[in-house]
Formats: C-alpha cells, structure tokens, sequence
C-alpha cells in the first residue's frame, strides 16, 4: 500500500471527504479508503487529486518501499 498525505492536505483546506470525493468524482468512502490506505488509487485518480491540490502526484502519494 502507498503511503499519502490526503488527510493533511485536506485539513489544510478545510474539505471533508465528500466535498474532495465530489470535486475528483469519486464517493466519501472512496476518498476513506485512501486515506486510512485501505486501497491505492489508479493513476486515474491519482492525477486526478494532484490537480484538485495543485501539486505533483509524488508529494501526495509515495511507495514505503521506494528508497529514498
């Protein structure tokens, strides 16, 4: 599973899950599962998110098991 700073970046904006979930069109328990890193998204959706915060894929998302 994919480590990601969604629930930071979210908070710092002020957007509950519903409202992210609606703005890159995916539901509230989807936007959940990110974020409890339940599920990874598709690079799909994980474009998608990197737009709404308007920051590159790799400062949201970031394999644990990439060396750094």
């Amino acid at each position: 599973m994919m480590k990601n700073r969604l629930k930071v970046l979210r908070a710092e904006r002020n957007w509950t899950q519903e409202e992210l979930g609606k703005r890159v069109g995916v539901s509230r328990q989807a936007i959940n599962a990110l974020e409890t890193e339940k599920h990874d998204p598709s690079l799909d959706l994980a474009y998608r998110i990197s737009k709404e915060f308007g920051t590159p894929v790799e400062t949201i998302f970031t394999n644990p098991y990439q060396p750094s």
